[in-house]
């Protein structure tokens, strides 16, 4: 069992770090696209517009974002695919579910912070991390969305955890943000949307490879 050392809360970015979502994400962005008859992305377009929620994935996708007319015929059809597929190619990373069973056993609080919408954060949850977490907040009315800092507070305050015994973890510059904007360190993981070096530029400073990493990090 883990011993606790100065962190005792784990608040996860959920696409990326914990579920590579990227090929769902990718096919249903297409058939919509396709419907409208728009020119369709590839994998590594995906890859660099997702992080900042499914309305700023769509912006990028559409020839001319919102400014398009025919934009949020496009994001509708979107969302009612993505509803349907979203966990059609999905799946956890390698070693995701051994580091959260060695967090659930080492009493560790853990928390899902994300920018996809609320019902697929739900879904999604359910699916994957219900034996293990069970605090996951998703882009919903009324809460700013990341890299503001207010779901990550609102999952703290669930969670009854302090800033300053909790670490983000992620996989991007907004995950990045996030945690400074919250005052919180900040762990980020090198298989997900971002290299290494993308994360580098935009601020990261610890880095793990494998998830099983994050298990030394906090007993150290």
């Amino acid at each position: 069992m883990l011993e606790k050392k100065k962190w005792d809360t784990v608040v996860f970015d959920l696409d990326g770090t914990l579920l590579n979502t990227l090929e769902d994400l990718k096919e249903s962005v297409n058939f919509a696209l396709n419907e409208a008859g728009m020119p369709l992305r590839s994998m590594e377009e995906i890859r660099r517009f997702v992080g900042n929620g499914v309305m700023r994935l769509m912006e990028l996708s559409v020839p001319e974002g919102r400014e398009n007319p025919k934009f949020e015929r496009v994001f509708e059809t979107f969302k009612e695919h993505y509803s349907l597929h979203c966990n059609d190619k999905t799946g956890l990373y390698d070693h995701v579910e051994e580091l959260l069973g060695e967090l659930k056993r080492g009493g560790y609080k853990m928390a899902i912070v994300s920018n996809k919408y609320y019902d697929a954060v739900q879904e999604l949850k359910e699916q994957y991390f219900a034996e293990y977490i069970h605090v996951a907040i998703g882009e919903k009315e009324n809460i700013n969305r990341k890299p503001a800092p207010d779901t990550v507070i609102e999952a703290l305050k669930m969670l009854g955890s302090t800033r300053e015994t909790a670490v983000y973890v992620g996989d991007s510059e907004v995950d990045i943000a996030t945690a400074k904007n919250a005052f919180m360190d900040c762990i980020s993981v090198t298989w997900g949307f971002r290299t290494k070096e993308e994360q580098q530029k935009a601020g990261g400073k610890l880095f793990v490879d494998d998830p099983l990493e994050i298990l030394d990090l906090l007993q150290d």
